[in-house]
């Protein structure tokens, strides 16, 4: 397609449609007028550089952008590019494919709300995260995962975040290290505790988050996962007691340390931290649109603002862990520790 389709035929690259997803090889003749032809669908565009040459584009023409071309490191792969080895380029290219497939309106969501917030403040992209996070609860695609992974209900255990402050230091750890500190509403809750006691302190004092046990956390209790019936009552607790804010609010006043897993709303919230450091074998990852589903914790508005919104949806679309290193070499941590 080199001409831009009408308005019935763009339906066809929507998540209704038959081609939700393109794949532009950027090495062939006519890809920048395929690409332009593409800005009037909602397509998901993802450029692939399988010659490894990197040529000029415009990355906002684009949702995805992969390169074969490898950077060593500690020397960055250029923003907004993202590294494959040429021989993965086919598998990543297939998960990528699969994923839409598997959740086509979920993926057309994420794309259209990165694209949307990506010039807002952080506290209106995380409103409309939430609202769209809210409408794919009550999608088909979600109602498949949960009733293929009923989870047993979980104990309530009340004390889940430990304060100790030392000067102007207030040190908050996710303390539940049995469930590898999977953040259920009272951790979320404690934790909205915490932080606004620390934003509403007048002697304003730093603020390191870190976690207990193997890791950092593992993401949303997967138990309470569709557990609302009242969704526009979900949304609205979700925005006012969003962890990811207040950190936004505190700015280069807060730092996440981070070891083991960082998944889902544990990545999603520690990134709003104003300095992010991690141990060497950290790794992070976004699975929610396995799910059926996009980050819902503050994800589409703090990852981006770290890595970039192109880099947010490959890890989304993939939903591949990202160890240590290639965090570093992004700017989702700042410093990486340990050997």
């Amino acid at each position: 397609m080199t001409a831009a389709p009408d308005t019935l035929d763009a339906e066809r690259f929507s998540s209704l449609g038959e081609t939700p997803l393109v794949f532009v090889d950027l090495g062939e003749p006519g890809a920048a007028r395929r690409v332009e032809a593409l800005q009037r669908t909602p397509a998901i565009v993802c450029g692939v550089d399988a010659a490894g040459l990197r040529p000029p584009v415009e990355p906002e023409l684009f949702d995805i952008l992969l390169t074969t071309r490898e950077t060593g490191f500690p020397a960055p792969p250029p923003c907004p590019w993202a590294v494959v080895s040429a021989a993965r380029l086919g598998s990543r290219l297939a998960t990528i494919a699969a994923t839409v497939e598997r959740a086509p309106i979920a993926a057309a969501v994420l794309r259209d709300v990165l694209r949307l917030t990506q010039g807002l403040a952080l506290e209106a992209a995380l409103t409309v995260e939430s609202l769209a996070y809210s409408t794919l609860l009550g999608g088909a695609e979600f109602g498949r995962w949960r009733d293929a992974n009923r989870q047993p209900s979980a104990d309530h255990q009340p004390g889940r975040v430990e304060i100790r402050r030392d000067a102007n230091l207030v040190t908050v750890t996710l303390a539940s290290p049995s469930t590898h500190n999977a953040m259920d509403a009272a951790m979320r809750d404690d934790l909205f505790g915490a932080l606004a006691s620390v934003v509403d302190d007048p002697t304003e004092p730093r603020i390191r988050l870190a976690g207990a046990g193997p890791c950092f956390s593992v993401g949303g209790a997967l138990h309470e996962f569709g557990h609302s019936q009242d969704l526009a009552r979900a949304h609205a607790i979700r925005t006012l007691r969003s962890c990811a804010r207040l950190l936004g609010r505190l700015g280069s006043r807060s730092e996440a340390v981070i070891h083991g897993a960082c998944i889902g709303a544990g990545l999603e919230i520690s990134a709003a931290a104003g300095r992010r450091f991690a141990h060497a074998g950290a790794y992070f990852h976004l699975p929610e649109l396995q799910m059926g589903l996009i980050p819902g914790a503050g994800g589409t508005a703090t990852v981006p603002r770290a890595i970039g919104r192109h880099r947010t949806a490959y890890m989304a679309l993939t939903g591949r862990r990202v160890r240590a290193r290639e965090a570093l070499a992004w700017g989702l941590v700042h410093a990486v520790s340990g050997s």
